[in-house]
């Protein structure tokens, strides 16, 4: 019974972020591209950290009404396994609550996935570890209520997401480039390897093709190179200013 389950392993432009964390850091942020692996990691990660220490663990999304189809029911399509299947086998658990999406472990652990649009209804004074899935979209809000309990309880907060802008997301990536004790990675396709020059290419093209010349090459560079810079798509004035 060895975690990370399946013997998932991390790639190699996941390795980073992961060996931080399974060596005990406590704040990341990871800027990606789009097909990174950035939920695969953070699930994978919290299945082991809830097997080795009994606590509260929550994934949460921008918003409640998004996270069964973004993680709970999600597939795997390389596999044809859900996600959360893959990381906390049956085995692992005592109960599963699909209605709340909630995991109990027979350790006593439980995972949960939550939005960051409910923060004040959470309650969950034995949290140990947090990760904000597409943080650039998160209520940033609800990182400042949730930080005082990991705090109090050393636990780990992880922050994925691609860019959005100028946002709170661009703000925290550079606190955390200055910021003792704080890991953070900006991870583009074109250094990943995740896709070959042929693909990007591609995927280039049919952002033109879907949003005309100037906003799919912005939406491209943001999406798949990871720029802070590229105008955010649905603002008119961006590419001139």
């Amino acid at each position: 019974m060895d975690l990370p389950n399946n013997d998932w392993t991390p790639r190699q432009h996941q390795m980073p972020v992961w060996s931080f964390l399974e060596h005990g850091g406590k704040r990341a942020i990871e800027i990606a591209h789009r097909r990174w692996g950035k939920d695969d990691v953070a699930l994978h990660r919290a299945a082991c950290a809830a097997w080795e220490r009994p606590a509260t663990y929550w994934h949460c999304l921008p918003e409640y009404g998004q996270a069964r189809k973004a993680i709970w029911t999600a597939v795997n399509p390389h596999t044809g396994k859900r996600r959360i299947d893959e990381a906390f086998p049956e085995w692992m658990r005592k109960r599963t609550n699909d209605q709340e999406m909630f995991i109990e472990l027979i350790n006593g652990s439980t995972w949960q996935v939550i939005g960051s649009d409910r923060y004040n209804s959470l309650v969950g004074s034995g949290v140990a570890g947090v990760t904000f899935s597409e943080w650039a979209l998160c209520n940033p809000s609800a990182w400042g209520y949730i930080s005082p309990m990991l705090r109090e309880n050393d636990g780990w907060a992880l922050f994925i997401t691609t860019p959005r802008g100028k946002n709170h997301a661009f703000d925290m990536y550079n606190y955390a480039t200055q910021t003792d004790g704080w890991f953070a990675d900006l991870s583009g396709a074109e250094e990943t390897g995740a896709f070959s020059n042929i693909q990007l290419d591609e995927i280039k093209a049919e952002y033109v093709s879907l949003y005309g010349k100037d906003f799919g090459a912005a939406s491209f560079q943001q999406e798949y190179l990871c720029s802070f810079e590229a105008a955010t798509i649905g603002s008119y004035y961006g590419n001139e200013l």
